[in-house]
């Protein structure tokens, strides 16, 4: 049984040639338009006792650069590039699906207007999350942007999956204002995801210049999709939301038209038995 597809091309034709309402759940991270070169230098440590960091045993090491995986992300015309693609991410949805869409504050306004247009108005719009986190270089000239936004699609804003009871737990914020049962057993989140970026050297990065917290992708597949269901992501970078539908039970189908990408899913996935990869 084939448990996911890794798809290496353009997503708009290999969208086009999706069965229509064939996926449970929709997860998009496009390039956001920043207008530069998304990077991310791979480097690994050398013994060197000339070098300048401190390692294991006290010995000295010095950083040596190995590879850059990157994109151009940059855009002439980017509704034009995108909107076609959310035209096919909505044909291929489920009745009861809903699509998660990831952007920034650069083309958040643009993006939401564009899918209200799509899937029929406001009331499709279910949520809109804000993934915070507080990493990175601080802006001396503006308040530093430390979110993204996701916005919650349904197909069917009065039917759509939503497991509650699947939701994972967070810790209260002003835990000494709560009862000792109510601390040790969490919270659910609010519209408000606190959550980390992927650390350069944590054990999750993958080698991948975009890549997603395993916790976002995880809380979405769980609670807007059942085991057995497929999930579909045609910016699939480095293939966090196939792991995230894997280890919980879905199908997925990714798409990517980056060779970085496509070789850095290859490498992360090959775990899973019954993933194919088609180039």
């Amino acid at each position: 049984m084939t448990a996911g597809i890794v798809h290496f091309g353009d997503n708009l034709p290999l969208l086009r040639k999706m069965e229509s309402a064939s996926a449970a759940l929709v997860y998009m991270d496009p390039p956001f338009n920043t207008g530069k070169r998304q990077t991310r230098t791979q480097i690994r440590a050398v013994r060197d006792d000339k070098g300048g960091r401190k390692g294991f045993g006290r010995n000295n090491y010095r950083a040596e650069i190995v590879g850059e995986t990157g994109y151009a992300d940059a855009f002439a015309d980017y509704p034009a590039f995108l909107r076609p693609r959310l035209e096919q991410a909505h044909r291929v949805l489920a009745p009861d699906g809903s699509l998660f869409f990831h952007i920034d504050w650069r083309e958040s306004a643009r993006c939401r207007l564009m899918l209200e247009d799509i899937f029929g108005g406001p009331r499709h719009c279910i949520n809109e999350i804000i993934w915070a986190y507080d990493f990175g270089a601080r802006a001396k000239s503006r308040w530093p942007a430390k979110h993204d936004n996701i916005y919650w699609f349904a197909k069917n804003p009065d039917d759509f999956v939503f497991n509650h009871d699947e939701m994972d737990t967070i810790p209260y914020m002003a835990p000494g204002l709560q009862t000792p049962e109510r601390v040790a057993r969490g919270k659910t989140p609010t519209d408000v995801w606190w959550n980390s970026i992927v650390p350069t050297n944590g054990r999750e990065r993958a080698g991948y210049a975009t890549q997603k917290p395993l916790a976002i992708a995880r809380r979405i597949v769980r609670v807007h999709s059942n085991p057995g269901d497929t999930v579909m992501d045609c910016f699939a970078g480095s293939g966090t939301t196939g792991e995230a539908a894997a280890e919980n039970g879905r199908k997925f189908v990714l798409m990517d038209s980056n060779p970085a990408a496509f070789a850095v899913m290859k490498k992360r996935l090959h775990k899973f038995s019954g993933v194919k990869f088609v180039e």
